[in-house]
Formats: C-alpha cells, structure tokens, sequence
C-alpha cells in the first residue's frame, strides 16, 4: 500500500510539476530573469507549495504516524551551516544554468527534454561523488 501511494503521490507531483510549468526550463529561467522579462507566475506557483508544504509540516509536527501507519521522519536538525548554505548555493546555481531543479528534470527527462539528460547525468553523477567523499571522510573517523 506504501509502495501505491508513493507511486500517485509521485505521479500527481510530476503532472503538477508539469501543468504549472515548472518542467519546462524556458519558463523556469524566464522567471530567474529579474533584469530581463520577468515571468513572475512560478511565483504563484512557489508560494502555493509553501502554504501546502507549511500546513503539512504543522500537522505532521503533531503526529507520530503518517496517514498509512508508518512512522514519520521529520529532519531535527535546523541549523543554517556553511555546509547547507553552499549546497544551497550550487543548488541556485544550477537551476540558473539549467533551468531544472531535481524533481523538474526527471519530469522534464521523461517528458522528452533533451537538455534533461544532461542535467540529470550530471546530477546523478554530483550524488555519486558526493557519497565517495562521505564514505572516505567516515572510514577516516
């Protein structure tokens, strides 16, 4: 049952994703375009998924279980570190170059975008350096 509602989830994130124009890089970067022509509607998109994002935080905050039983992971740690502010940073970065974030490129990878496989080989490829380096630095400790 977990295994089904991570699929729709997944499945009505992607449709969302890709209704609201958040796949298509063109509309992305013309919304990063603030000296350009600024499109502003993935504004309303944003501000939309904090609202949700918000309430389900509230809620989930005051649960031990999620909706199907299992038992919520919410992160504890909150604290801005050097080390979140430069994922942050080339997160930024590459959303400005490419016009994708993570979740977008693999809407926009299977929606046939070109420019996709690129973003996503390279991001796959940022997530397999990154765990060398957390594995070297733990069989250091």
């Amino acid at each position: 049952m977990a295994a089904l509602t991570a699929l729709l989830a997944g499945l009505l994130f992607g449709i969302g994703l890709t209704v609201s124009g958040m796949a298509n890089p063109a509309k992305v970067l013309g919304f990063l375009d603030l000296a350009g022509r600024w499109d502003p509607s993935l504004a309303f998109v944003m501000l939309g998924a904090i609202a949700i994002g918000s309430l389900a935080f509230f809620i989930a905050k005051r649960r031990k279980h999620s909706l199907l039983g299992l038992p919520l992971q919410l992160p504890a740690n909150a604290k801005v570190t050097p080390r979140l502010i430069l994922g942050s940073a080339a997160f930024g970065i590459g959303w400005g170059l490419a016009g994708f974030c993570p979740g977008p490129a693999l809407v926009a990878l299977g929606a046939g975008y070109p420019k996709a496989w690129g973003f996503v080989g390279a991001m796959v490829a940022g997530m397999l350096v990154f765990d060398v380096i957390e594995r070297v630095k733990k069989s250091r400790l």
